[in-house]
C-alpha cells in the first residue's frame, strides 16, 4: 500500500523563485531525514510565495501509514510555523 501526503503551503514574503527554493530545499531535507519519507515539490513551481509539497510512504498497514502522515502534517504545522499549510490530504493507494 502507499500513502501520499499533500500538503499546499504558503511561503509568504518570498520573493524570487530563488528564494523559494532556499526556503523549500531544507523542509524537504528534514521531513526526508525525521520521517524517511519521499519528498518532493509537485506543484505550483513557478510561484513565488505557494507550493504543494507530496510526501510517500509504502508499507502494509493501512492505518500505520495514515497515522504516520498525520505526525508528519502535525510536524509540519508545529515546527515550521513561519510556512502555513493551506490544506492537506492523505491519500492511501
Amino acid at each position: 500500500m502507499i500513502g501520499v501526503l499533500t500538503l499546499h503551503l504558503h511561503l509568504p514574503g518570498c520573493a524570487s523563485l530563488k528564494e523559494k527554493r532556499g526556503r523549500l530545499k531544507p523542509l524537504l531535507a528534514r521531513l526526508h531525514r525525521e520521517f524517511n519519507v519521499s519528498v518532493a515539490e509537485m506543484g505550483l513551481q513557478d510561484k513565488w510565495q505557494e507550493s504543494v509539497i507530496a510526501c510517500g510512504m509504502v508499507g502494509n498497514d493501512r492505518i500505520h501509514l495514515e497515522q504516520s502522515l498525520q505526525t508528519v502534517a502535525h510536524w509540519m504545522e508545529s515546527h515550521w510555523p513561519d510556512t502555513p499549510v493551506m490544506d492537506e490530504k492523505i491519500e492511501l493507494i
